[in-house]
Formats: C-alpha cells, structure tokens, sequence
C-alpha cells in the first residue's frame, strides 16, 4: 500500500495477471499423458484437436491441458511436457461402475493417440 492507502496496482485498470485459485469442483476423470518423456517434444496444437476428436464420441465436452511442468526441489529438479484430460463431473456417470467403465474406454483412447503421435513424430534427444 502507498501511504495515503490506496494499492499501488488498482484492480479496475490493470489486468491481473497472477492469482490464487481453489477448485472444489475437480474433474470426475483426469487422465494425465507424460508426452515429453516418450516424445521428447511438446505436443502439437492438431495433435491435441485429434485427441479431442477421438475423445467427444464418448463424451459430450473434455478439456484438454498441454503443460509444461517443473518439479523443484533442493536435491533435484525435474521438467517434462504433459498433457491433461479432464472431464467435467456432469460429464461422468453418477454411478461409480459407469464412471470406472468410461475411465477405461478414455484411457484407451488417449493411450492409442498419444503412441501414434509418437511413432509419427518422434524427437531424438
């Protein structure tokens, strides 16, 4: 705060570029693809459509979240390229057999596209 109290940064007319957030509403099915340990590359904006593609004729909406996540810590450091498959809760089977049975079919699918993006593109390292 400066000294007459007003923030240094006003909230009406600078965007906000860093916030904190809770999601309490997780996703029901989250499927995560360690692509750039196999790939040794980031996926591809047609790859993740692809994906996408295979994935809505079992669902109605899924997001898709292509990350590239460091993992720090005093003894060790880690980087690698992921990707991640969300679907919404009201986008799963309330019950918990159904759930499961989707789950597996998903998987399935986001198994199968990620070793064809692979075996089509492939980055030596």
């Amino acid at each position: 705060m400066e000294r007459d109290g007003r923030s240094p940064v006003s909230p009406n007319t600078e965007p906000v570029l860093a916030f904190a957030f809770r999601d309490p509403a997780r996703p029901a099915i989250e499927i995560r693809v360690n692509f750039g340990i196999f790939a040794g590359r980031a996926v591809t904006s047609a790859e993740i459509d692809r994906l996408a593609q295979w994935l809505l004729d079992e669902v109605d909406a899924v997001t898709i979240v292509s990350e590239e996540r460091h993992e720090i810590g005093k003894a060790a450091e880690a980087s690698t390229h992921q990707v991640r498959v969300e679907v919404a809760e009201t986008g799963a089977p309330i019950d918990m057999g159904g759930r499961d049975r989707l789950e597996e079919r998903l998987l399935e699918r986001v198994d199968y596209w990620a070793r064809t993006c692979i075996a089509e593109r492939h980055a030596e390292s």
